[in-house]
C-alpha cells in the first residue's frame, strides 16, 4: 500500500500506538509530505500554529529563544511529532524547529487533525496521554534546572 512507510512511522509514535491501523492510514492520507534541507527552519517560534509534523526521516533541533539567546533544547528523530500542542491550543509556536541534515516530514493541517480527533476519540485520548507524558518530563527537567540555580532575590 502507498502509505505503509507513513503508517509504520505513525505506529512507532507514542501518540498513535493504540490507534487502529485503518485509522492511521486515513491520517497518513491526510498528511502532506514535506522535505527540508540542512539548516532550514520547519517552523519558527512566535509564528501562528496551524499544523503539526511527524518526522519520517532525519533529525531536527528544537530551538527556544529567550532574551535574544537561542538554545537547542531537544533533538527529534524518526517517528517523533512536533507542533501539536500549539496547533491544538491555537497559540503561537513556543519554539523553532530546524532541520539537522536532510529532513522528511508528514505535515498535518489543524482542521483535518481536529476532524479526525472528533471522529475517533481514541486518537484524542492517545494524544492527550502523550502530551501529559511530555509535560511530566518538562516539569521534571525544570525542577532539576531550578535546583541547580541559586534562589533569586525578591524584587
Amino acid at each position: 500500500m502507498k502509505f505503509e512507510t507513513e503508517v509504520a512511522a505513525l505506529q512507532k509514535t507514542p501518540m498513535f500506538q493504540g490507534v487502529d491501523a485503518s485509522r492511521l492510514r486515513l491520517l497518513a492520507f491526510m498528511g502532506e509530505d514535506r522535505r527540508f534541507n540542512d539548516g532550514e527552519y520547519v517552523v519558527r517560534q512566535g509564528d501562528v500554529s496551524d499544523s503539526a509534523y511527524l518526522i519520517l526521516e532525519g533529525k531536527a533541533d528544537v530551538i527556544v529563544e529567550v532574551n535574544g539567546k537561542a538554545t537547542v533544547v531537544a533533538t527529534l528523530g524518526d517517528s517523533e511529532v512536533f507542533g501539536e500542542m500549539a496547533m491544538l491550543c491555537e497559540t503561537p509556536r513556543t519554539a523553532s524547529v530546524r532541520a539537522r541534515g536532510e529532513l522528511r516530514t508528514l505535515m498535518f493541517e489543524r482542521e483535518g487533525m481536529l476532524r479526525l480527533l472528533r471522529e475517533f476519540p481514541e486518537m484524542a485520548v492517545e494524544m492527550a496521554r502523550s502530551l501529559a507524558h511530555r509535560l511530566e518530563r518538562t516539569t521534571a527537567e525544570l525542577a532539576r534546572l531550578r535546583a541547580k540555580c541559586p534562589p533569586s532575590e525578591p524584587s
